[in-house]
């Protein structure tokens, strides 16, 4: 019977050396992420038409739980700007900024919840440490189905972002352990256009349960919480089932599948996978992943102020409440759109800067239009471009950090500081439209105007920063006459420890 190599051995063990046939690698408590021994792997690789069937496969077993999963997050988490159009402020007793505070006060608690969840999800299990999140807010969201004043609001509100808090770092790494630097950012896409599904679903999903004003003594905002929230719950309960592990584990592939997947995961990076704390140091000092953060933030906040307020923002251009909550359909469903076929199309092109920046010049464009014309018709037009822009960029943002964090533990935490300091702009985003300002807001647009053109910069500094560091490694294997693709497992091995700073890394630009 084949056996793994030991973590003494000099030479880096094969997939060949694995029988994933044996128990321990068929079992599902099995972590072979934490394993003491991360050396490369190596198999013969899959033809390009079995590897294309691979990756259906695995597209078809994993995305559409992921994106169900995330669909469902969104829509917990965004759903109080439909309650907002169905009397909840009136019924609360809200007055002044009470609306905005109870939609700030999610956030903090949200992004103090993502390094550790990430961290928890390395240690154990994704199936397991999903099911505990979704079945956790679900269970809060149908506690805000039961409030009956501003406090248990709030109360709520905070519990549902510490609940929430790990889904999307969590999927994010989730799906790094799957597929190639090169294949995350399409993957991610279709996940995350779950997002615009939320908004558009939402709006008639609301419009819809509002009817239930009155049934049961409640009003129509709850019945809003407490039917979407056991939507989750029933989700939840079959999620532990639903969600594959690691490669290694997964039932649904034969044995050399198994192996293919792990040897193209080892061919990609080659970099260590082992969990130590000075992965966890490594990633806090990167400078890089810093600037992915401010680059984010500017980024998220305008995503969370249109999920939050384009309901209140369409009501105001002179709509009723029931006709607004409809016509936010169609401008998340062309953003749907928009968020697949531009990450796909980036994919394809091996490149994400370039995509980043054409995607932030529209929604700056969209907003301009909201800005300089009074015009309804053309204020809703410029919705719909400020969607399709802004969607867009959260998985292009999300897959340029993974593709250049080099190693799992620094990765998992990079992209949780990622998406964390990004999610500070939920806070941000609850005092972006005032109702002072109302009707045209002019005040909130200008402000993610600012923001979206900070991320431009710094996304344009770091776009021609990869290029030059990329060519500076290629010069330097070039006077070593070493291709970087010339790395032999053993060369791969002994820079393993080093992330993104190995010689033999190429950054995604």
């Amino acid at each position: 019977m084949a056996s793994t190599s030991t973590s003494t051995s000099t030479h880096p063990p094969t997939l060949g050396d694995l029988d994933l046939t044996n128990a321990p690698y068929r079992e599902k408590d099995t972590d072979l992420t934490a394993s003491t021994d991360s050396r490369p792997v190596s198999a013969a690789p899959f033809s390009e038409a079995e590897t294309k069937k691979l990756l259906r496969k695995l597209d078809l077993h994993l995305i559409p739980f992921l994106a169900l999963i995330y669909l469902l997050c969104f829509l917990d988490r965004t759903n109080v700007g439909n309650a907002r159009l169905v009397h909840l402020e009136k019924d609360l007793n809200m007055k002044g900024l009470d609306y905005n505070i109870a939609l700030a006060i999610f956030f903090p608690f949200y992004v103090a919840a993502e390094i550790p969840s990430n961290m928890m999800m390395k240690r154990f299990r994704p199936s397991v440490w999903l099911t505990v999140i979704m079945v956790s807010w679900s269970i809060v969201m149908i506690c805000m189905g039961l409030i009956n004043n501003f406090s248990g609001l709030l109360a709520c509100r905070v519990f549902l972002g510490i609940a929430e808090g790990g889904l999307f770092p969590g999927i994010s790494y989730f799906i790094t352990m799957w597929y190639r630097r090169a294949e995350v950012g399409f993957r991610t896409a279709l996940f995350f256009s779950a997002a615009t599904a939320a908004g558009a679903f939402g709006g008639l999903l609301a419009r819809g349960i509002s009817e239930m004003n009155g049934v049961g003594g409640k009003a129509g905002w709850a019945w809003i919480f407490i039917l979407e929230g056991l939507l989750t719950l029933f989700v939840g309960a079959f999620s532990y089932w639903a969600i594959n592990d690691y490669p290694a584990t997964a039932a649904f592939l034969t044995t050399s599948e198994r192996i293919e997947v792990e040897r193209r995961l080892s061919e990609d990076s080659g970099l260590s996978e082992e969990f130590r704390m000075k992965y966890v140091v490594q990633a806090l000092k990167d400078w890089k992943i810093w600037v992915k953060m401010f680059i984010t933030i500017g980024l998220f906040t305008p995503l969370y102020s249109i999920a939050l307020f384009l309901p209140t923002i369409i009501n105001n251009l002179g709509y009723s409440n029931n006709t607004a909550q409809l016509m936010t359909v169609p401008p998340y469903a062309v953003a749907c759109i928009c968020t697949i076929a531009g990450n796909y199309a980036a994919d394809k092109a091996g490149q994400r800067g370039v995509f980043l920046l054409g995607f932030q010049a529209l929604s700056i464009i969209g907003l301009l239009m909201l800005v300089s014309n009074g015009i309804p018709h053309v204020q809703y037009a410029g919705t719909f471009l400020a969607a399709s822009g802004i969607y867009t960029l959260v998985p292009l943002i999300g897959a340029w950090t993974r593709n250049n964090i080099g190693g799992g533990l620094k990765r998992g935490v990079g992209i949780a500081m990622q998406v964390g300091f990004g999610n500070l702009g939920g806070a941000i985003s609850g005092f972006v439209y005032l109702t002072k300002d109302k009707p045209r807001f002019i005040k909130g647009h200008c402000v993610l105007i600012a923001l979206i053109s900070m991320s431009f910069t710094l996304t344009t500094f770091m776009t021609f920063y990869y290029r030059r560091e990329n060519a500076r490694r290629d010069a330097i294997c070039a006077e070593r006459a070493n291709a970087p693709g010339g790395y032999t497992d053993e060369m791969k091995w002994e820079d393993r420890e080093k992330g993104d700073d190995a010689l033999f890394f190429r950054y995604c630009v």
